[in-house]
């Protein structure tokens, strides 16, 4: 398994889809990705709180669970980072212990505003950001480990003060910048001006129809690519339905008559039962 810090050394967009259990990095293994993100907004929804509530021990012990099953290297959505900069100290220990291959660390104000999932920033000053990406990479102690500086000043207070924001951040020395827009325009001004290694989201539908394709991005020196909440959105749709078809006594056409048990020993083979089953008739005497 290639470590993403290697990975991003190359010249090509690793994309990393949203995983939240182990089942899920699996099934983006089998996809055919090389990393999985696990992001805090969808961990929130997923859990029924948001991210503000979501507690670092929290993540490093879905960490432990999904890397267990699955190698794919695990990008941390960190948000603020749990606290000041003698907070992340803590953070990055943690962090490294739990095998994220990278964080990433927002400069949004702690603790956390819900006001962030309506478009409504509240942020640290760039000075205060220098400070905890400083704090951050002195915690390191795995040289694989990636921290990630992340502005949201975009929608607070424009493109320039985001640019600025990165080029402070860069300075501070964090590995990769993460400018958040889904503006393809301001993408490629992003690329232009920051320097490689960066991070964005991916299109919440995909690269299919966006104006920057993969390569695009990748020639503009985009090294990482979250799709933050689209499988996610895509698990709730599809057990929202299941649970209504069987409520009100229909067949789910998502899954369609007589397919369940087709699917069931898909997620099984997934899961690995025929190399258990193999340990265990191996093993075991009747």
């Amino acid at each position: 398994m290639q470590k993403l810090s290697e990975l991003i050394r190359g010249n090509e967009l690793v994309v990393a889809p949203v995983a939240l259990n182990p089942i899920m990095a699996r099934l983006a293994e089998e996809a055919g990705f090389k990393a999985v993100y696990m992001s805090g907004g969808s961990l929130g929804w997923y859990k029924c709180v948001t991210e503000a509530n979501i507690t670092l021990p929290e993540m490093a012990q879905l960490a432990v669970d999904m890397r267990a099953a699955c190698k794919l290297p695990i990008v941390l959505d960190a948000g603020g980072g749990w606290g000041d900069p003698m907070h992340v100290q803590r953070t990055i220990a943690l962090s490294e212990a739990a095998g994220f291959a990278a964080i990433e660390i927002e400069d949004q104000l702690l603790p956390r505003r819900v006001e962030h999932h309506v478009g409504i920033e509240h942020l640290v000053p760039t000075e205060f950001m220098v400070e905890k990406v400083k704090a951050a990479i002195a915690a390191r102690t795995d040289p694989d480990f990636i921290i990630v500086a992340r502005t949201n000043a975009r929608r607070l207070s424009g493109l320039d003060e985001a640019l600025k924001r990165g080029e402070a951040f860069k300075k501070a020395g964090a590995d990769m910048l993460f400018v958040f827009t889904r503006n393809a325009e301001e993408l490629r001004i992003v690329g232009e001006r920051l320097p490689p290694p960066l991070m964005t989201f991916a299109p919440p539908d995909g690269f299919a129809e966006f104006p920057l394709k993969e390569r695009d991005l990748a020639a503009l020196g985009f090294r990482l690519a979250a799709s933050s909440g689209t499988a996610f959105a895509a698990m709730v749709k599809a057990v929202r339905q299941s649970y209504e078809c069987l409520a009100q006594g229909r067949i789910d056409p998502f899954i369609g008559k007589g397919n369940v048990e087709k699917e069931m020993k898909a997620a099984m083979a997934t899961t690995g039962l025929d190399r258990l089953l193999e340990i265990e008739r191996r093993t075991m005497k009747d």
